[in-house]
């Protein structure tokens, strides 16, 4: 590959980049801890998440709960405050939520350009970054502050996803309804009229289990980004980008994929074992933290996947994401994701296939921006050190005796 000055780009390729395992006379005797992978950076009080039994909760608060009694909404106060609000509490919240929904017609310009020219998260990205400039709140320093601004991100997002898929679309956008919940809202600017509460309920309910998880890679980049005092907007489109990646947000899309590509239940086992015999990774299976016991959200979302198939009469994709499912337990004793079911489930809820990212992002919001604030509130700077293993006391060559 050559720039446009005729430079060969293979000239600077390093053909063996394998690390040493000695840097100069010392061994490595100082372990490394490849991805983090057990490694406490921090303290928080927003979420914990135990592996071993498979189990998550909110602020002390189990997601199997919440999942049954709550809402988003309830959830967001939840994840901010440290504390259930009240009813009245709620109902002001909701209303300040459903307030800060509509962008400004700049945004819009800016969303009908990127939708013909970026691929979904890279414009809701370059969107976000916008929007965050155009913020009430400039000071990191006031916790009120910190607030308006999360609140006018949450309650933007899912317009910039609707407005976004709408012109992509070649449709007339849809404005934010302040009469509807903030998940029913969504999918009424999504395809311009009211969901059946079922489809409510399960767009509510996806949202609340995915709002928060702890120090995933994209809420750490949030982090990482705060902590240098950044503005919140900066954290959020860093967690962003981290989101984009195949192997963090990226997993939904992939699963649902996969199961399109599988087609028919005949096809689940020659499709799981030829992937298996070419070592390829399987979406949607298998979680770092989740390796002992299941994931506690997934029974919900599979159970929602299951009424939404039969609100509309066609038990295809359930009974095709259980027979992958089996298959791959009985192979490789992996359990699925939250990611795995969640796929169908959009898709059900008629999401299109290259937004289940950004709609991940439109949940994840929520989480973020509790992490975000929690890092200001008691900032050190996250500045990690890295165990060289390069060359030691290396001669400089002067450029006239170099071949």
């Amino acid at each position: 590959m050559e720039t446009r000055t005729g430079f060969k780009v293979e000239s600077l390729l390093v053909l063996d980049n394998r690390l040493p395992m000695f840097v100069g006379e010392y061994p490595v005797e100082q372990q490394v801890h490849e991805g983090l992978e057990g490694v406490l950076v921090a303290r928080s009080a927003i979420s914990d998440v135990n592996g071993d039994i498979g189990a998550l909760q909110y602020r002390g608060i189990d997601i199997r709960e919440l999942a049954a009694h709550s809402t988003f909404e309830e959830v967001v106060y939840l994840l901010w405050t440290n504390e259930l609000p009240t009813p009245s509490q709620l109902e002001a919240f909701k209303i300040a939520l459903a307030a800060e929904r509509e962008v400004d017609a700049g945004i819009y310009e800016i969303l009908r350009f990127l939708s013909h020219y970026m691929k979904p998260m890279d414009a809701l990205r370059t969107a976000v970054s916008v929007l965050a400039s155009d913020n009430p709140g400039e000071d990191n320093t006031r916790p009120e502050s910190r607030l308006m601004k999360a609140m006018y991100l949450t309650a933007k997002f899912p317009t910039l996803v609707a407005y976004y898929c709408r012109e992509s679309q070649g449709k007339m956008w849809v404005h934010p309804d302040p009469r509807l919940g903030h998940a029913e809202n969504f999918l009424y600017m999504m395809h311009g009229k009211r969901p059946t509460p079922l489809e409510a309920r399960a767009m509510d309910l996806t949202m609340l289990l995915m709002a928060e998880h702890s120090f995933n890679a994209s809420t750490f980049a949030a982090r990482v980004t705060a902590s240098t005092l950044s503005d919140m907007g900066a954290a959020i489109t860093s967690a962003m980008g981290t989101l984009k990646g195949p192997l963090h947000g990226g997993a939904n899309q992939g699963a649902l994929e996969m199961l399109f590509e599988i087609g028919t239940l005949e096809n689940v086992e020659p499709y799981i074992d030829r992937a298996l015999a070419a070592k390829q990774r399987i979406l949607g299976f298998g979680h770092r933290i989740y390796r002992k016991a299941g994931d506690s959200r997934v029974p919900y979302i599979k159970d929602m996947l299951y009424q939404l198939c039969a609100q509309a009469g066609d038990f295809h994709l359930y009974e095709l994401a259980n027979a992958v499912a089996e298959v791959v337990w009985e192979r490789k004793r992996l359990f699925p994701n939250v990611d795995f079911y969640m796929a169908p489930l959009l898709h059900m809820l008629g999401i299109p296939m290259d937004l289940l990212t950004p709609f991940f992002a439109m949940c994840r919001i929520a989480g973020w921006t509790a992490h975000i604030m929690e890092q200001y509130a008691n900032n050190r700077l996250i500045r990690p050190n890295a165990l060289y293993v390069g060359p030691v006391e290396r001669p400089y060559i002067p450029i006239d005796q170099r071949v």
